[in-house]
Order: C-alpha cells, then structure tokens, then sequence
C-alpha cells in the first residue's frame, strides 16, 4: 500500500464496485472509456515527468508524478525502480483491452483523524493522457463518504492515471494543506486490476 504525506490509501472493493463494460441498465447504448492514444501518452509521461531525460522517471521524479507512484506495481515491469514510455502505453493498453469504460469510484476522507464533511475531491487526468478524459469529483458528506463522477451517464470514472486534490473551504480560506490539492502529492490509478482494488473504498486520511 502506498504512503505519501501521511495519507494513506485503500481502494476500490470490488465487492462495491459497478463496472461499466457492456450495457448498462439493460439499455442498448454500450459504455465506452474515452479515447487515449497509449503510444502517445508513454512519451508524453515521460516528457512531462523525466526531468533528467535518462528515459525513466524513477526515484525523486516519482515524487512528482505521484499517479505513477500509485502505480509502480503495476508499471514496473522490468522491475528497475522506475516507470517508463514503454510500461506507460503497456498499462494503457492493458485498460483498453479489459474493455472497461466506466467504474464505479467512492472514497472516505479523514482529517486529523476525524470525517472530514463538506470537502471537494477531484480526480483530476494526467495530462500526458490527453484531453478526452473529465475530471471525477464529488463532495464529501457528513461520514467523510463520496462518489466521484465524471459528470456523464452513467456516473463514475474511467480507467486513468488521476491526480487527487482534496479541499474545503471556509470563508474564502483553504482549510486544507497545500499538499493535497494545489500542490497535491496525491494519485491514484484507476482500473479493474489496479493495486488495492479488493481493499474496500478509497480511502485518503489527510493530516494538518
């Protein structure tokens, strides 16, 4: 299980998850992932992250690109400590071939160990993926407890790379350290087989 910043994160329970693949609802119309160019997104992955351009984003790089950090498990294939183009486009094309359009997301957020109720989550799309992908977001209620979604029908996330940025606001004030929205050091990848994803809801514990 991966930590960043004291937080730390479960997943998706596929016991309480709805995977849109197929029809949905028994209507005709089948859920489809947005488009993604897989080979495109490896090198733009690593033109966006691989600061020292040695072809890998690995060690302090990571810490930057924290989707990829979720991910390193599954990424990591050659198992040198890094991610690079070609494991990008790899998972890529391994969520394109599971046919999954849209999965059912929740998470639980905590602050200082207590529900946090009112706050806006967001997962935002890597940009190396391109712009097909929306933004998944909800807000938090009084358990802490949210559904993200991308705002289409049916609601939920497609499979993706995701930033996670966490915020409240009160009177114009940010209640929420920088480190978990605009300076987030929070992803997650989002897919059938992602790490976690028997673990039960997402679940994000912030401290100050």
């Amino acid at each position: 299980m991966n930590r960043h910043v004291g937080v730390v994160v479960g997943c998706v329970g596929l016991a309480a998850m709805l995977v849109f693949g197929g029809c949905f609802g028994g209507g005709p119309a089948r859920v489809r992932a947005p488009s993604i160019d897989a080979s495109g997104a490896g090198r733009d992955a690593m033109e966006q992250y691989d600061a020292n351009k040695d072809g890998a984003v690995k060690g302090d790089e990571l810490d930057k690109a924290p989707s990829l950090k979720s991910a390193l498990k599954q990424l990591d294939t050659n198992s040198d400590g890094g991610v690079d183009a070609g494991e990008v486009t790899a998972r890529i094309r391994r969520w394109q071939d599971s046919k999954v359009g849209k999965m059912a997301v929740s998470c639980i957020i905590t602050f200082n160990k207590k529900p946090l109720a009112g706050a806006k989550v967001t997962f935002e799309p890597e940009k190396f993926l391109g712009a097909n992908l929306k933004p998944c977001e909800g807000t938090t209620d009084a358990s802490g407890a949210v559904s993200l979604t991308d705002g289409g029908d049916p609601p939920g996330c497609p499979p993706g790379f995701y930033l996670v940025r966490i915020s409240k606001q009160e009177g114009g004030k940010e209640l929420i350290p920088a480190k978990y929205n605009t300076q987030t050091t929070l992803g997650k990848e989002i897919a059938l087989d992602a790490e976690g994803m028997q673990e039960g809801a997402i679940r994000f514990d912030l401290t100050p």
